[in-house]
């Protein structure tokens, strides 16, 4: 039988405890993260997006304008993740016509001493599910997911891509 070695929880100290990563020993490198979420609407939700007919305003630049907001304040949502500065947030959203979906893609870089992924994750997620609340009320059976990293680059674990990222994904990462 051939043992394999147990991945390193970062998050976890010796008693198995939740704690911080200390990340002050690290340097400081340019690093960039690519999230992607997916929205699936239904028929009645798609036409009145499509349509630019939502009693609310644009949903997607409404959720464009919430992804990047939601990015700054990542370490609110969650709990041990840091809070960090970056440089540059850019949310895009895409209409696929043929499956009634839009697709966001949330892009953090900045140099620090740890990964925006978490940025580009809580980016990715309040825009697709302000898209959901923008279009609730043309239907209520609207899905959110996968919310997915799909591409990072920087710090000491180097360069990574979902082997299922789109080109655009690669471009930007």
């Amino acid at each position: 039988m051939h043992s394999q070695k147990k991945p390193d929880l970062t998050h976890l100290d010796s008693e198995g405890a939740a704690r911080m990563v200390d990340v002050s020993g690290k340097s400081e490198t340019v690093r960039s993260a690519t999230a992607r979420a997916v929205i699936t609407l239904g028929a009645a939700a798609w036409s009145a997006l499509d349509a630019s007919e939502n009693r609310k305003g644009d949903a997607l630049a409404v959720a464009r304008i919430a992804g990047i907001q939601a990015a700054k304040r990542a370490s609110d949502w969650i709990p041990l993740c840091h809070p960090l500065l970056f440089d540059a947030v850019e949310v895009r959203l895409e209409r696929r016509r043929s499956r009634r979906q839009v697709v966001v893609f949330a892009t953090v870089r900045g140099s620090g001493r740890t990964g925006y992924e978490m940025e580009a994750m809580v980016a990715a997620a309040a825009a697709a599910l302000t898209v959901y609340d923008m279009c609730k009320a043309a239907e209520k059976g609207i899905v959110v997911g996968p919310i997915e990293l799909v591409a990072k680059s920087g710090g000491k674990s180097g360069d990574w891509r979902r082997a299922s990222a789109p080109s655009g994904a690669r471009r930007r990462a």
